[in-house]
C-alpha cells in the first residue's frame, strides 16, 4: 500500500506521476550489457591471488609453477609494476589483510588463469606477522602499525554535507582519525538530569550485497600512453581521477566507460580499475578483471562494523538533558570509515544543550571497509533510537511523544555547530504518531511494536548536463551521472516537463568521460538532487532558444508562446502553431538562420537538503527459539517531492528490507586468524521474498528549496531506522532490549535467559 501528500503547487504534466523505468524491460529479459558480457580482440584474462593471512611477510613468489600451466602468459607483482604507478595496487612485501592482493596472474582463457592462480596460492610463502583484528587490540600500547602511511577516502564518507574538525590530539596506535564535537557542559547536563542511561551498542561489518561482483576491462591505446576501461562503476569521472593518479598520467589519457552496473549500494565506487589498467599497458592488450564471488567477498570493500557507548539524561518533563557517546569504527587496513558523519547524526537528531561526542576510526588487519547505503547512519541510529526508546519506557512516555518533544528542526544546530538545513524530522514523526496502525496497535502474545527515525544530511556536489535537439522534434539529455536505480527515468521526466513533450521523445545518456559533462558519485542521495537540477537547467536553456526561434519565425514575442503537444502555439490562440520539428529543423541546415538548439546547465554545489523517515515495525517473538518475524511495516519518509513517485516508493521498500537484513540477519563473521568464514550468497545471510512483509510507504513532502520541483535525494534514508525500530518492537515484545546487530535467535535467547535469572 502507498500513500503520499499531495502534490507541490507546480501543476506539472509529466513529473510526479509514477513511470516505469526506462531500463526496466532490458534489465528483467536479460538484454541488459554487463562489464562481464563484453569480450575484446586478444583479450587477456586475469586472475587474482589473495593473501591467506591477515599480515604476513612474502618471502617467495614461485611464479615458476603458474608460467608452467598452458595458456598463462605473465605474473605480475608489485615489483613488476613500471616505475610511476601506484605501489599500492598490489601488495608490496608485506601484506596487510586476507584477501589482499599479491599478484596477478594474466592468461589467453579464463580457465587457464584460474588454473595458474590456484597453484601459485597455494604456493607462496610466507612468514606470518602478528595481527591485529579488533579495534581494542589495534589501541593497545605496542600494536604493529597497520598502515602508517595511509590517506583518508573521502568518497567512503558517502559526500555527505557535513564539516568535521579533526582533533591534533596525540591518539593510540593505528587510530586514523579521531572526531570530537562538544557543546556546552555535558557534567552539568547529566546533573540535571532525572533519568540517566547509559548502554553499548554493537554492529557488524556488512556486505554491500550487489548481485554483479566487481568487473573492468581494460584497452590501452597501441601506443601505450593512454587508456580506456569499461567498468561497473558508481562514479566514472572518480575511477577516471584515481585511475590516472595511479598510473602516473594526466587525466585526459584516461577514458572510463562506464557499463550498467548490477547492483551498488556504495560498493562500486572504485577497487579494480586503477590494477587492470596498469596490467593492460604492460602487455599492450585489453585485460580482463572479472571477480568471482568469493573474492568479490575477501577483496571487497564492506560496510564497517562498529562500537558506540552511549550515555544520555533527561528530565522527568522527558526534555532531554545530555548526551555524552564514544563510538570506535573498525576501518580495516585503510582509512575510509564514516566517523564524522555517524557523530554528527548521533548527537544531530535531538536537541541537546550539554554533549560530547567522541568517534575514532581505527585500522586493524581486515579488508578495507567502503560505503554502504548511508554510510554510518545505520549504525548511529541504531544507537540512538534504542537509547530513546529505553529513555521513554523509564520516564513513562510514549516514544513518539517523546521524540517530538526533542527533535531538531530548520535551523537547529548540529554537533559541528552547522544549522540543520530545511527537514522534516518533525513532520514524518507527526505523521507516524497520528498513523492508524500506531494509534490503534494491539498487543498479543510474543506482538511488539517499535518505532524509529533517521536521516541523511543530504549529498552535495557540482553537476551538468546539456540538452540537444534533434530536427525530428526529439531530444538528447547527456549526463555523466551512472544510472543505478532509475534516475535516468527522472532525467527524462525532468526535461519533458519543461521542454513541453511527452517522455518518450526524449532519451537520457550516460556518456563516458570524453563525451559527458561533469557528475559526480551516483550515492549519497544526491544524483537526482544535483544532476537533476542541470538537467532542468539544460531543458530550459533549449526552451528559451526554441521559443526565441518560434518568435521570429511567428513575428510573436517569446513570452507569448508555449509548448504543447509538439507545437509551439500562441498561448490563447491554439490555431497560431509551428510544429516542433520544423522550428529545431530551422537551426540545423545548411543555410540556417539560427544557431542550433543546444541548451546547457551547470551547478556549483547546492545547499544540503536533508531527508528523514520513520519506520514503524510489528514483530512477533517465539521466545521459546529466540525467532523474530518482521509481520508489518510502515515507512513514512520526506520526499521533498517525487519526480518519479514508483521510483520513490521502489527506493522506500528497497531500504526497509536492507534495514531488515541489519537487524536480524546479516553480518560478516572472521574466526581467529581473521579468516572469513563464508563466500558466497548462500552462506551470507540475506533476507529472502518470505522474509520481507507487505509494507506501506508514505511520502511526506517538505520540498527543497534547491532540488528540481522541490525533489532532495531519496536513496538514503529508508535504510537507515530499520534495524532500530525492529529492535525496539523485540524489546516490547519481550521487555529485553537488544543491543547488538544483527539480533540472531541465539544473542535474543542468551538475553532472555539472562534476564530471567537476574
Amino acid at each position: 500500500m502507498s500513500s503520499q501528500s499531495p502534490v507541490t503547487s507546480h501543476q506539472s504534466r509529466v513529473v510526479g506521476r509514477p513511470t516505469k523505468r526506462i531500463e526496466g524491460l532490458e534489465k528483467v529479459t536479460g538484454a541488459a550489457r554487463y562489464t562481464e558480457d563484453l569480450y575484446l580482440p586478444g583479450m587477456l584474462h586475469a586472475r587474482l591471488v589473495l593473501s591467506p593471512h591477515p599480515h604476513a611477510r612474502m618471502v617467495r613468489v614461485p611464479r615458476e609453477i603458474t608460467l608452467a600451466v598452458p595458456g598463462v602468459v605473465a605474473v605480475v607483482t608489485e615489483a613488476d609494476l613500471p616505475d610511476g604507478v601506484s605501489s599500492q595496487l598490489l601488495a608490496n612485501e608485506e601484506v596487510r589483510y586476507t584477501g589482499q592482493p599479491v599478484a596477478a596472474v594474466l592468461a589467453e582463457s579464463e580457465a587457464a588463469a584460474v588454473d595458474g592462480a590456484d597453484r601459485l596460492g597455494t604456493a607462496v610463502e610466507y612468514e606470518v606477522l602478528r595481527a591485529v583484528l579488533t579495534p581494542d587490540e589495534a589501541m593497545r600500547d605496542g600494536a604493529p602499525l597497520v598502515a602508517p602511511d595511509a590517506e583518508e577516502d573521502e568518497e567512503a564518507q558517502g559526500h555527505a554535507a557535513v564539516a568535521a574538525q579533526q582533533t591534533q590530539e596525540r591518539t593510540p596506535s593505528n587510530v586514523s582519525n579521531r572526531f570530537h564535537f562538544t557543546r556546552g557542559d555535558v557534567a552539568q547536563g547529566f546533573r540535571d538530569a532525572d533519568v540517566v542511561v547509559e548502554q553499548t551498542y554493537t554492529t557488524a561489518r556488512l556486505h554491500q550485497a550487489y548481485m554483479e561482483p566487481h568487473a573492468s576491462i581494460a584497452v590501452p591505446d597501441p601506443a601505450g600512453r593512454a587508456v580506456t576501461v569499461y567498468t561497473s562503476t558508481q562514479g566514472q569521472f572518480y575511477v577516471r581521477s584515481e585511475t590516472a593518479e595511479a598510473l602516473g598520467f594526466p587525466q585526459q589519457d584516461v577514458r572510463i566507460v562506464p557499463m550498467t552496473v548490477g547492483g551498488g549500494f556504495g560498493g562500486k565506487i572504485v577497487l579494480l580499475e586503477p590494477l587492470a589498467a596498469a596490467l593492460a599497458l604492460m602487455h599492450r592488450r585489453p585485460v580482463r578483471l572479472v571477480l568471482s564471488r568469493r573474492d568479490d567477498f575477501l577483496l571487497g570493500n564492506p560496510g564497517p562494523e562498529c562500537e558506540i557507548r552511549l550515555k544520555s539524561g533527561a528530565r522527568r518533563d522527558g526534555t532531554l538533558t545530555a548526551l555524552q557517546a564514544r563510538m570506535v569504527f573498525d576501518s580495516g587496513a585503510s582509512p575510509g570509515a564514516p566517523a564524522s558523519i555517524a557523530a554528527i547524526l548521533l548527537g544531530g537528531y535531538y536537541k541537546v544543550p550539554h554533549l560530547d561526542i567522541e568517534s575514532l576510526e581505527v585500522l586493524t588487519h581486515k579488508p578495507p571497509n567502503g560505503a554502504y547505503r548511508a554510510p554510518g547512519a545505520p549504525q548511529a541510529t541504531f544507537a540512538i533510537e534504542s537509547q530513546m526508546s529505553v529513555m521513554a519506557e523509564k520516564l513513562r512516555l510514549d516514544p513518539v511523544e517523546f521524540r517530538l518533544r526533542n527533535a531538531s528542526d530548520t535551523g537547529d544546530p548540529m554537533p559541528n555547530g552547522r544549522p540543520w538545513q530545511k527537514q522534516g524530522l518533525r513532520q514524518v514523526l507527526q505523521t507516524l504518531q497520528e498513523h492508524p496502525k500506531w494509534r490503534n496497535r494491539v498487543k498479543g502474545d510474543g506482538i511488539g511494536y517499535g518505532v524509529a527515525v533517521g536521516g541523511w544530511p543530504g549529498g552535495v556536489e557540482s553537476a551538468a548536463a546539456c540538452v540537444r535537439a534533434n530536427t525530428d522534434g526529439t531530444f538528447h539529455v547527456i549526463v555523466g551521472a551512472v544510472d543505478i536505480t532509475g534516475v535516468a527515468t527522472s532525467m527524462r521526466l525532468i526535461a519533458a516537463e519543461i521542454l513541453g513533450v511527452d517522455p518518450g521523445l526524449i532519451r537520457v545518456v550516460t556518456a563516458d568521460t570524453d563525451q559527458a559533462p561533469y557528475a559526480g558519485m551516483s550515492g549519497g542521495s544526491k544524483t537526482t538532487y544535483t544532476v537533476g537540477t542541470a538537467v532542468k537547467l539544460a531543458a530550459e536553456d533549449a526552451r528559451k532558444q526554441i521559443l526565441a526561434i518560434a518568435a521570429s519565425e511567428m513575428e510573436a514575442r517569446g513570452d507569448d508562446l508555449e509548448i504543447v503537444d509538439g507545437t509551439v502555439r500562441v498561448k490563447g490562440t491554439p490555431q497560431r502553431a509551428l510544429p516542433l520539428a520544423e522550428i529545431l529543423k530551422k537551426s540545423m541546415a545548411f543555410g540556417a538562420r539560427y544557431a542550433p538548439v543546444f541548451g546547457n546547465g551547470s551547478i556549483p554545489s547546492p545547499k544540503a537538503s536533508p531527508g528523514f523517515a520513520a519506520h514503524l515495525a510489528k514483530v512477533r517473538v517465539d521466545q521459546e527459539t529466540g525467532l523474530v518475524q518482521l509481520l508489518d511495516c510502515v515507512v513514512i519518509q520526506d520526499v521533498g517531492f517525487p519526480i518519479n513517485p514508483a521510483a520513490v516508493e521502489g527506493q522506500m521498500r528497497g531500504g526497509a528490507a536492507q534495514g531488515l537484513g541489519w537487524g536480524l540477519l546479516e553480518a560478516m563473521a572472521y574466526d581467529e586468524q581473521g579468516n572469513l568464514l563464508h563466500s558466497t550468497f548462500a552462506e551470507y545471510p540475506l533476507p529472502r521474498a518470505m522474509d520481507v512483509p507487505q509494507m506501506e510507504t508514505v511520502m511526506v513532502q517538505v520540498p527543497s528549496d534547491s532540488g528540481p520541483f522541490g525533489a532532495k535525494g531519496v536513496g538514503e534514508p529508508p535504510v537507515i531506522p530499520g534495524a532500530a525500530a525492529i529492535a525496539n518492537a523485540i524489546a516490547d515484545a519481550t521487555g529485553v532490549h537488544p543491543y547488538s546487530l544483527p539480533i540472531t535467535p541465539q544473542k535474543l535467547l542468551a538475553a532472555l535467559r539472562e534476564t530471567k535469572r537476574a
